[in-house]
């Protein structure tokens, strides 16, 4: 390995690391500060105090968002109105102490109180009315913060336990990347393998009749969407002519059909992509030469025009495979294949903010990682192309 490419390697990675760390904020930001109560929005309305204060303090949801020594807590209910007087009683036994902020209409005072205590009164001065009461749980280390968590998370890859069923993310990780492999490697390869070998018919025949079907059904192919030809694909071949079997995930069989519609929702763009490529590169000095000098068509279509369109084969095939997450979440979840896309529909309607923050990382450390690759594939395809 090459100097150059060791430190192009080094570069890249530090700007993969900068953009997983934008990633990492923007997720804190919606998950943390857009999405609400991670605790209220599973438990729902009529879940008691200390419930949603152990499941906030186990997903971190009391901690302060950047800095600071005050906590969340459910002690004790928070307080808005206009009185001279309040008299606010426990939830449930705490096991530590809290502190209260009174809000005056003149101002703001800090009360303590202790662990044992089971009310609280607070009388505003003569003249005043306390405007509201918050309640907050002292914490020691003011650096305990739900942006740091976020970070700590990212660093040892350890997400915790999804918020419905308890089970640790990183087990659902390794139990689902099998099934979504199995699924989105033979779309990925049958799509892009399919798409330039029809291109290349296609450029072959070009302004002919079989050039004129391929683009007819390529464009049908892009117009359809992957729930339209879900839907139509489970009646007429799996239930209809019962080729295929429409749920499970246990032999190679109940691959065949979600297979078959994401190659063919995906190979209609490959070829109108391929084919521009490839008609463009027949204009070029160097094949009108080879063809003048009596090259073969097969060392012209599939020696010098596959050798020089690498570079937009690869351009096209490191585009493509990240999104292919995005196609698996139907695809799974409408045949039942319990791979990563299945897990991130259920953590969707569950409201699993746990899973869902972790599949935002996986799906932006997959797209940087695929993104480094095709750029070392640059140099292998031309070595005409510096790394720099």
């Amino acid at each position: 390995m090459s100097r150059s490419l060791v430190r192009y390697i080094i570069r890249r990675t530090g700007y993969s690391v900068l953009i997983v760390a934008g990633v990492v904020f923007f997720t804190f930001v919606l998950f943390n500060l857009c999405s609400g109560d991670p605790a209220a929005a599973v438990l729902g309305k009529n879940a008691r105090a200390e419930e949603i204060e152990a499941l906030r303090r186990e997903l971190g949801g009391d901690l302060p968002l950047l800095f600071g020594r005050r906590c969340r807590t459910e002690a004790f209910p928070a307080w808005r109105g206009n009185a001279p007087s309040v008299l606010l009683r426990r939830n449930f036994p705490a096991d530590e102490g809290v502190a209260v902020i009174d809000c005056l209409k003149s101002g703001r005072s800090e009360l303590p109180v202790g662990r044992d205590t089971r009310e609280i009164r607070f009388s505003a001065p003569p003249g005043d009315k306390v405007v509201g009461v918050e309640v907050f749980r002292l914490q020691k280390s003011p650096f305990n913060s739900q942006f740091l968590l976020a970070v700590r998370e990212i660093l040892t890859l350890d997400f915790g336990r999804t918020v419905t069923t308890r089970e640790k993310i990183g087990d659902i990780f390794k139990r689902s990347i099998g099934p979504s492999l199995a699924l989105m490697l033979p779309i990925f390869f049958g799509e892009l393998s399919l798409g330039v070998a029809l291109a290349l018919v296609a450029t072959a025949f070009r302004n002919r009749w079989p050039d004129r079907l391929l683009v007819l059904l390529s464009v049908a192919g892009i117009s359809l969407s992957y729930l339209t030809a879900i839907i139509l694909g489970q009646w007429f071949l799996g239930y209809y002519l019962e080729l295929f079997p429409l749920w499970g995930f246990g032999s190679i069989r109940d691959f065949g059909l979600p297979v078959t519609i994401g190659i063919l929702c995906g190979v209609g763009t490959n070829v109108r992509f391929f084919r521009t490529v490839f008609s463009d590169e027949l204009r070029r000095e160097y094949l009108r030469t080879a063809v003048a000098k009596g090259a073969s068509p097969a060392r012209v279509y599939g020696y010098h025009l596959l050798r020089n369109g690498a570079i937009q084969i690869i351009t096209r095939a490191g585009a493509s495979l990240p999104f292919l997450f995005t196609g698996s979440l139907l695809l799974e979840s409408f045949f039942g294949i319990p791979g990563l896309g299945f897990a991130g529909v259920d953590a969707l309607y569950n409201s699993d903010i746990q899973l869902l923050k972790a599949l935002v990382v996986l799906s932006a450390f997959l797209f940087v990682v695929i993104n480094l690759l095709t750029d070392l594939a640059y140099a292998w395809a031309d070595p005409r192309i510096r790394l720099e």
